[in-house]
């Protein structure tokens, strides 16, 4: 499954959920980011790793875009 397309099912989970339009919309911006950093990949091709990597690349340095 791509990630863009397990993403709508997230988001679909959470508003049936009763989640609020500011957090879907949050959530919504996280996803968009991470596709655009990883490109629309396959779930299974993401490790947890990967995504630790990304998040202390985000924390250590917010303003660096560039791939790692």
């Amino acid at each position: 499954m791509l990630l863009s397309k397990a993403w709508e099912k997230y988001e679909s989970d959470k508003r049936i959920k009763g989640f609020s339009p500011q957090t879907l919309k949050a959530l919504k911006l996280q996803a968009t980011l991470l596709i655009r950093y990883l490109k629309d990949v396959k779930l299974d091709t993401i490790s947890t790793l990967t995504l630790s990597k990304i998040v202390h690349k985000v924390f250590t340095n917010p303003y660096d875009y560039t791939r790692m």
